[in-house]
């Protein structure tokens, strides 16, 4: 399976803002965007006109970055979005708040979306009491994402669980830090996004 496998943290730089991609690391000083604020390479600091075509791009690569998402994927969730009622840019950012991988992050389990996305492929939830090791899998309405009964005895797991659920939690998400366990209780909606997106200059992109 296709992966990304370079720094991320050159990622951060190329989009010119924190994506978040480190975990707590993205909080310290040791950030690279804080060190090197301008994109990587031998003309990273060089200034340049950017077209409309190209302000387009840079807002769907820093959408796949921020979710960790491959070409192919993205576009896959876009047509599905199209299809739906309602706004399609709305639509997408929807679709990618309710990925199992990204919930699994929301309710505090990892410190980054590539960590949570590692956890669910190793196996250590259960979606609605059965084992799901699929990160792209969406989420519904009412499902119940839980820490595996044979992975709460890690220390690593149950420690980092209890210091990201510190972090804000999206009101669409409930959390039950004695059972190890989060519930999607709604739909993510647009207002639930926190994250600095353009999404239709996104949807311009793909529609062209």
């Amino acid at each position: 399976m296709a992966r990304y496998t370079g720094s991320v943290c050159k990622l951060c730089r190329r989009e010119g803002e924190k994506l978040f991609l480190k975990g707590s690391r993205c909080y310290s000083d040791k950030c690279a965007i804080e060190r090197r604020p301008y994109p990587p390479g031998q003309h990273g600091q060089r200034r340049s006109k950017i077209s409309d075509y190209g302000i387009q791009l840079r807002e769907k690569q820093k959408l796949k970055r921020l979710y960790g998402v491959l070409e192919k994927p993205m576009r896959n969730l876009f047509e599905k979005s199209s299809r739906m009622k309602g706004v399609t840019g709305e639509n997408l950012l929807s679709l990618l708040e309710r990925r199992f991988d990204n919930v699994v992050y929301k309710i505090g389990f990892a410190s980054s979306r590539k960590e949570a996305r590692q956890l669910v492929k190793h196996a250590h939830f259960t979606v609605n009491g059965k084992k799901s090791n699929v990160p792209s899998m969406l989420l519904k309405q009412g499902d119940i994402v839980a820490l595996k009964e044979k992975s709460k005895s890690s220390s690593k797991l149950s420690g980092s669980f209890e210091a990201n659920s510190m972090r804000e939690v999206p009101s669409w998400i409930e959390i039950d830090k004695a059972n190890f366990q989060g519930t999607v209780r709604d739909i993510p909606k647009r207002e639930d996004v926190t994250s600095q997106i353009v999404e239709h200059l996104i949807v311009e992109l793909y529609t062209k």
